[in-house]
């Protein structure tokens, strides 16, 4: 009997303690969560929150709609589904972030993802982080290995990712798709999944901890150009106070091309020209047979096209651009900024040593601007060449030096997932670049509330801050500041 009493003891102790480890309930939008615990004592992630309705069927090429309801507490331990895209195989960036163990990908892909240390404390107005994946807005999720945010929200951060509509899926206008709504035609379905989630975070996350009038988006890559776009949509007004934006140039000076015209973006119409084209030559002549194709046929459709017709398509454009509409993106990033509609907020912004282009150079001229409309923009340079241990043969050298979007593992600090050899100090290097853009999430500057040695770009001051390694990077410092003129 003695034994009894003690294991039952023993059981209801167990009990107590798992029940004290639980994260509290929530409830939001579509119904009640509950997240589970990460690495990092204290930090719980909330995984595969739905943030729409499935945009499949009849929401294809539809703009986000309310999420459906669900029946109990949803416990948010699983990543939701990556958008469909092609497949990933072994080599190149696949290597890099060792994709595989993901959900499958399907068109059912609206879900995001929070960090906290603080669920369910309404009073707790952490600063919030809304991260936006890169991928040429044909490829990518916000769950990929690198992205894990519990270091962020170690730092007293609630940090949010989220997947969005990419390729053919996320960005296709029609001529029958814009008559359906003419008042808000447009074929920017990725980029409306992006406002979507930040009008999500606007309802919902005081739940989690996070004060709504204060969140900074940030992206690299094509989420970088999103970050762009948003900065320059009517439709973001008052849904963020901070930007960064990481290896997706800066401004480009207007151009011209032989004619002597300045270059532009696609237009809505021009998109639909493309597009319709394609369709037409497939026989989908209408909504409901464009709708009711399988998921695999429109995703090759426009490849086939090329291939048999050998005539290019806005859909196979790469990396994606969103379109100038009337509704969702007016005008330009480049417009914006140089007609000062841009979002008046303060701006970090930068890129890697070995990133391909002219960024630096547009990202002096960006900062530039925003000095010259009020505003303020802080430079940076990722000029650690990430370490190799000589075991993957399959690494190319586009995957060496400081290249484009190897300063993930840093901004993240999710080293620990991948495999390189790293030293100590690449954690110090982490550390001291998840501080600052923490920091830049708090208070919109990257030294935190006093200031410190990271000045704004300006025409007095051109000075890139240089993330390196000292003692391996010495070569870096020559390189730190080339733009300065």
């Amino acid at each position: 009997m003695k034994k009894l009493f003690t294991a039952l003891a023993c059981l209801l102790s167990f009990a107590a303690v798992n029940a004290g480890n639980k994260s509290p309930i929530l409830t939001i939008e579509g119904g009640q969560v509950q997240g589970v615990s990460t690495d990092i004592k204290g930090v719980t992630v909330y995984r595969g929150i739905p943030f729409a309705a499935p945009p499949t069927g009849q929401n294809r090429w539809r703009a986000p709609q309310p999420v459906i309801p669900w029946e109990g507490v949803k416990i948010c331990d699983t990543f939701g589904h990556p958008p469909f895209q092609a497949a990933h195989y072994p080599g190149g960036y696949t290597t890099e972030w060792g994709y595989g163990d993901e959900a499958p990908y399907s068109e059912d892909c609206l879900y995001l993802n929070v960090w906290t240390k603080k669920p369910g404390k309404t009073d707790a107005k952490l600063p919030v982080a809304i991260w936006i994946f890169g991928g040429g807005m044909r490829e990518g999720w916000g769950s990929e290995p690198e992205f894990d945010g519990q270091e962020w929200a170690a730092k007293d951060v609630v940090l949010v990712s989220f997947n969005y509509r990419v390729g053919p899926f996320g960005f296709f206008a029609h001529p029958l798709i814009s008559a359906e709504d003419p008042e808000h035609a447009t074929g920017n379905w990725g980029m409306l999944d992006q406002i979507e989630a930040m009008k999500w975070v606007q309802k919902n996350i005081e739940q989690f901890g996070g004060d709504p009038d204060n969140v900074m988006i940030f992206g690299q890559s094509a989420g970088s150009r999103s970050v762009k776009f948003l900065c320059s949509s009517p439709l973001t007004k008052g849904l963020f106070n901070k930007a960064v934006i990481m290896s997706g140039s800066g401004l480009v000076k207007p151009r011209s091309n032989s004619m002597g015209m300045q270059q532009s973006m696609t237009t809505l119409a021009q998109a639909e020209e493309s597009t319709k084209e394609v369709m037409d030559w497939a026989n989908l002549k209408t909504l409901s047979q464009m709708r009711n194709a399988g998921t695999e046929t429109i995703f090759a459709l426009a490849t086939i096209y090329q291939q048999v017709t050998g005539k290019r398509s806005i859909l196979t454009a790469a990396p994606i651009s969103p379109y100038i509409d009337s509704y969702t993106l007016p005008e330009s990033f480049d417009d914006a900024c140089l007609d000062n509609s841009l979002a008046q907020v303060p701006y970090l912004i930068g890129y890697t040593l070995n990133d391909a282009g002219n960024m630096g150079t547009q990202i002096v001229d960006f900062c530039l601007n925003r000095e010259e409309m009020g505003g303020k923009a802080y430079a940076y340079q990722f000029a650690r060449p990430l370490p190799d241990d000589g075991n993957h043969p399959e690494v190319t050298q586009r995957l060496r030096g400081a290249f484009h979007s190897s300063d993930l593992w840093f901004v993240f600090k999710s080293l620990k997932h991948c495999w390189r050899p790293w030293t100590e100090g690449d954690w110090d290097l982490s550390e001291k670049m998840l501080t600052a853009w923490s920091n830049f999430a708090k208070y919109g500057d990257p030294n935190g509330a006093d200031g410190g040695e990271w000045k704004p770009l300006t025409k007095e001051n051109r000075q890139f801050m240089i993330f390196k390694l000292d003692e391996n990077d010495a070569e870096a410092s020559a390189l730190g500041n080339p733009l300065a003129r």
